[in-house]
């Protein structure tokens, strides 16, 4: 069976759930073995993050890789039950990176430098458009407050490009409520980024 995210045979998912176990029980040593194990879905991660980012941004895949590893290391051993939900995780962290730095960035010529991402074509939404990461950033915070687990769903598959199974194994809830979230969270998120940026 191969991985969805980089095409790679899959990871030994045994051996990634015991270091996320060891890691989160306060054994330092087990993160470091486990980023080696999933170093090449992070930094494809990383990679379909700035794919469609302006040609001259000085962030690059490896970069943004080390500093969500650098985040992630910091972190007070978040609770973690299996690989999809660590990617999960690394997925987040990578977003606000990337949000921070085109916020810092962009300060007062909002969309003009902003990493563009595509929202795919859902059932019932309207075609694909090239929005910027912290207008669907401000827009996935607004759904959030409304609906967390819509929030989360879109977090999973759209950043974090999990499968609708490793997206509900992630979650605890089955691949039908994943998909029908999906769905419906998509659809707001369009009519959402529409309002904020009528043509």
């Amino acid at each position: 069976m191969t991985n969805k995210i980089n095409g790679d045979p899959e990871l030994p998912r045994a051996d990634v759930t015991d270091l996320l176990l060891r890691w989160q029980s306060g054994d330092p040593a087990a993160f470091e073995r486990l980023i080696p194990l999933v170093y090449r879905e992070l930094r494809q991660l990383a990679h379909n993050y700035l794919r469609q980012e302006r040609g001259n941004h000085t962030l690059q895949s490896t970069a943004l890789v080390h500093e969500a590893y650098l985040r992630l290391a910091a972190e007070h051993r978040p609770q973690m039950q299996s690989r999809a939900h660590f990617l999960a995780i690394a997925a987040r962290v990578m977003r606000h990176i990337l949000v921070d730095y085109a916020r810092s960035r962009n300060t007062d010529k909002r969309g003009s430098d902003l990493l563009k991402v595509t929202l795919g074509a859902a059932e019932q939404t309207p075609a694909a458009a090239d929005v910027d990461v912290v207008a669907l950033d401000d827009a996935l915070e607004a759904l959030a407050a409304i609906d967390a687990q819509q929030g989360q769903v879109v977090e999973l598959r759209f950043f974090g490009g999990l499968s609708i199974e490793e997206t509900a194994e992630a979650l605890g809830i089955s691949p039908a409520t994943v998909k029908r979230d999906w769905s419906t969270a998509r659809v707001w998120l369009y009519r959402e980024l529409d309002a904020a940026n009528p043509s």
